[in-house]
């Protein structure tokens, strides 16, 4: 395989035609157990089964506060989590479910009258087509508030022009949030081509800081770890030829924002305020700001215009603006967040 073309197809023939479900998948990749909230848990027994079992994403890609809200599941496959959004957009929001192929979507479409009879409303529908064109099926600039994709921008083999498309389409203000699979190198060109590996999502699997850079030159210089988990290689044959490299399941946070490539202090306080109902405790922006309720964080300049600048800005308090500063934001993690120093990240 040497396009682009032949590597979608080879995608499109893995997911449609190789799995029939979820026991036919060879690594961890693709279905890392991971610690979905509870109220998450309790929605799925809302969903219909095929559709569970169908499932073949690497995390839990699903944010709070999204009532109301315009949301895009790229690569959302037989639609669980386009279902499971359905419940938090609630009857006032919109769901856009976005694949390639269509014996995924075939499952998703086909139950979409059975779940709109069970939760009393119609707020999703499916569009076949390439997540790297988002505009041949006509979503528009700045028309949504949420970018979400479970495990799927690893299988595209023009990741930056996903990325860049996605930028597009968001508001300002906006959010991608994705888990996805990370490798600790840049993966050989063979293994890039592998059918197996390609679709188990390891041989698409970016380089951590070659995504980084991406999104900075797409003028996003701050970008979040929520949570990850390393990946195990469970099959011999597939830690036969890539055992080398180390995999992670990454849940990422990006917002449309003018933000600082660097984390610089101005002075800045938040308080949350307690009031998204499945997070009345606390609340974690990402894996280094854990948010309790009612107790002010100091914060860096980028992390006051993610709150304050976003669909969280009704859920805090800011307090401070950014006329005085005080050079760069200490950024040493406290006692709950001592992973925060190795994460390679700003703040």
């Amino acid at each position: 395989m040497t396009t682009s073309i032949e590597i979608s197809e080879s995608v499109r023939h893995y997911y449609g035609q190789v799995l029939q479900s979820s026991n036919d998948l060879k690594t961890s990749a693709c279905c890392t157990i991971d610690a979905m909230p509870d109220y998450l848990k309790a929605l799925l027994k809302s969903l219909h089964p095929e559709v569970l079992e169908r499932f073949y994403g690497c995390g839990s890609p699903l944010p709070p506060a999204l009532s109301g809200k315009t949301v895009l599941d790229l690569g959302c496959g037989s639609g669980r989590d386009c279902y499971l959004l359905s419940k938090l957009v609630g009857p006032e929001g919109r769901v856009i479910g976005v694949d390639m192929t269509p014996e995924q979507l075939e499952v998703a479409v086909r139950h979409r009258d059975w779940h709109a009879e069970r939760f009393g409303y119609a707020n999703v529908e499916f569009l076949h087509g390439h997540i790297e064109n988002l505009a041949a099926i006509g979503i528009e600039d700045n028309s949504i508030d949420v970018v979400i994709s479970n495990c799927v921008i690893n299988l595209s083999p023009e990741k930056p022009k996903v990325l860049a498309e996605i930028f597009r389409v968001l508001k300002p203000g906006g959010e991608l949030y994705f888990s996805d699979v990370f490798a600790d190198r840049r993966i050989p060109a063979p293994l890039r081509q592998d059918p197996v590996l390609l679709g188990e999502c390891l041989g698409g699997a970016l380089y951590w800081e070659d995504f980084r850079r991406i999104l900075h030159d797409l003028g996003c210089p701050d970008v979040r770890i929520v949570k990850q988990n390393p990946i195990s290689l469970d099959d011999p044959e597939v830690a036969a030829k890539i055992g080398m490299v180390k995999f992670n399941s990454v849940t990422v946070s990006a917002f449309k924002l003018a933000l600082e490539d660097r984390c610089e202090d101005y002075g800045q306080v938040a308080c949350y305020l307690g009031t998204i109902p499945e997070h009345l405790h606390a609340f974690n922006l990402d894996n280094h700001h854990h948010f309790e309720t009612g107790r002010p964080l100091r914060i860096c300049g980028n992390t006051a215009d993610m709150l304050a600048a976003s669909r969280y800005a009704e859920h805090f308090q800011v307090l401070g603006e950014k006329s005085r500063h005080f050079g760069l934001f200490d950024c040493t993690p406290g006692p709950q967040t001592e992973s925060a120093a190795t994460d390679g990240l700003c703040c």
